[in-house]
């Protein structure tokens, strides 16, 4: 199926409204046409530029050229940015034809994977993905025709890149920051004219929270995502007036996939018998599945009575000590819910005894005065069952490793705790 450029429509219906900042989508559809004359159809382009005007000039080009567009995260090095037929600025000595219109199968971005558990993939996703990605999130949350959506994500994630073109399929405005700065943050929120939505992750919520975020006068949702959400994070935010939208999200999904626990519009949710998520619908990649659109996420999930879908953790990171599974976002969750820890991961070890051990690593609000591991231990075991409580508590000075989006990246997090285990503090193992 064809249609009209998401672009193209944009600018012929609202043309002074502001797609980005302060360029409109009359100026923004101009631009892009002009770039988009130099790039060849079906070539990969590499999107090697800081998140800002050119940017979003550029990914739009490539849409209308019919390039597929790729996403660079400038802190790679040469040797680890993907392959690409041509970066963004290179230009052809013949001019290509460009239309206004956009065939929904036709892969339209190759957006690379966080890479928590492995090295990034790469994931084609179509103009239809997207396009249904787009509606799904409306139904979700609503649309005002006079939304502004501030991005602090990174543009060469999914997550950045649907507020880019959510926002041109809505003819909306995104503000774009380049990053993620807790006072620019905090001041465009507190003003009555600020950012009406904002995507979060929960490391830069807790930052803002701590910064003094109150009652946001024009925020209608703050959606946040892209790592496991502590239960005293949403009580916080809740306390705060910040109205929070928990979502869950894959690349290959092309971002949203349940918000507040409910699945996108179109979008269908079913736990296998070991509790994995497989996701269908026509926001799944054709890379997914073998083509099929049927994608099975490696994450465990459990489905309430009201129907409402709980993310417990990776079929992957899953501990199996004693016989007994553990998922480490659990325990993570509750950990981070003591007033004194800033941030907790939790992994396992060999153990003669249990075959692998529950070890937690803390990092506490007070270095100084940290909360000891009887301490930890007490509060674990009035939360868990006593098999999930660790039994081993490390404190660590450094800020636990995170990928851009906030997500843990557990394949660092085993060396770490390899190295710090001979010299934690061990913790009167559970029964």
């Amino acid at each position: 199926m064809v249609v009209e450029s998401w672009l193209a429509r944009a600018a012929r219906t609202r043309p002074n409204t502001a797609a980005v900042n302060g360029l409109t989508y009359a100026a923004l559809h101009e631009r892009a046409r002009a770039a988009a004359a130099g790039l060849p159809r079906g070539a990969r382009v590499g999107l090697a530029l800081p998140p800002g005007e050119e940017y979003i000039v550029a990914l739009h080009a490539c849409l209308l050229a019919g390039a597929l567009a790729v996403p660079i995260d400038l802190r790679l090095t040469e040797a680890e940015r993907p392959a690409v037929d041509l970066s963004f600025g290179e230009r052809l000595l013949d001019k290509q034809e460009v239309t206004d219109a956009h065939d929904l199968d036709a892969p339209a971005i190759l957006v690379h994977t966080s890479g928590t558990t492995s090295a990034p993939k790469p994931i084609r996703l179509s103009y239809g993905n997207w396009l249904w990605s787009a509606l799904g999130s409306a139904v979700a949350l609503g649309v005002d025709p006079n939304e502004r959506w501030l991005c602090t994500l990174p543009l060469s994630h999914v997550g950045g890149l649907s507020i880019l073109l959510r926002s041109a399929i809505y003819g909306t405005t995104a503000i774009v920051h380049e990053r993620f700065e807790t006072d620019r943050v905090l001041a465009a929120l507190n003003d009555p004219q600020g950012p009406t939505v904002v995507s979060l992750v929960p490391t830069t919520l807790t930052r803002l929270l701590d910064a003094g975020l109150h009652h946001p006068p024009a925020l209608r949702w703050a959606l946040l995502g892209g790592a496991p959400l502590p239960p005293a994070l949403l009580q916080r935010a809740a306390d705060a007036g910040v109205p929070v939208a928990p979502t869950y999200g894959l690349t290959e999904a092309c971002s949203q996939v349940a918000t507040a626990g409910v699945p996108l519009f179109c979008t269908q949710i079913a736990l296998q018998p070991d509790g994995e998520i497989v996701v269908t619908g026509p926001t799944v990649s054709p890379d997914a599945g073998g083509g099929r659109a049927v994608l099975h996420t490696g994450d465990l999930g459990v489905i309430d009575d009201d129907g409402l879908l709980h993310i417990v953790g990776r079929k992957a990171d899953t501990i199996v000590t004693g016989g007994e599974n553990v998922a480490p976002a659990e325990v993570e969750a509750v950990l981070e819910a003591h007033p004194e820890v800033l941030e907790a991961a939790v992994v396992g070890r060999p153990d003669g005894e249990w075959g692998e051990a529950v070890i937690a690593l803390v990092r506490p609000r007070d270095q100084v005065r940290p909360p000891t591991p009887d301490d930890l231990r007490a509060h674990c075991a009035r939360h868990l069952a006593r098999f999930k409580v660790p039994k081993t508590y490390i404190m660590l000075s450094e800020p636990l490793p995170r990928t851009a989006s906030g997500k843990l990246v557990r394949r660092e997090l085993d060396e770490i705790g390899s190295r710090a285990t001979a010299s934690a503090q061990r913790a009167e193992p559970a029964p």
